[in-house]
């Protein structure tokens, strides 16, 4: 079991930035790939960033690419997602994951945390 818990969210302008973390407890979290997912109201979950366990492989979304910077440390079991130049579309909770492969699906995760707010003003 990976116990996960996001934190960094709140209120930003538009143009600001802001870095989530996402701290790991539990059975060897640094194993485990890592995502990052968002849910804005009334939409479905979408894929934002991922890393693998090694953090050799990134990907990102297309969105995000050029604004956002996955990264992990795994001595602090922790991965974060700096995320600037936001956008008031960026506005969504946003949550973290832990699977095997660091996939651009929901499905691949195992575990996931309860998310932190973001939202940017225009």
């Amino acid at each position: 079991q990976v116990h996960l818990v996001e934190s960094g969210g709140g209120l930003v302008q538009a143009g600001g930035s802001l870095r989530l973390s996402c701290a790991a407890s539990g059975r060897t979290p640094s194993l485990y790939s890592v995502g990052w997912f968002r849910q804005a109201p009334g939409k479905e979950r979408e894929f934002v960033a991922s890393i693998t366990r090694s953090g050799r492989n990134i990907y990102y979304a297309d969105s995000v690419k050029g604004r956002f910077t996955i990264s992990r440390e795994n001595i602090k079991n922790t991965v974060y997602l700096q995320m600037n130049s936001l956008k008031p579309e960026d506005t969504a909770v946003y949550y973290c994951a832990a699977g095997p492969t660091g996939d651009v699906v929901s499905s691949d995760y195992d575990y996931w945390g309860q998310g932190t707010q973001v939202t940017v003003s225009s």
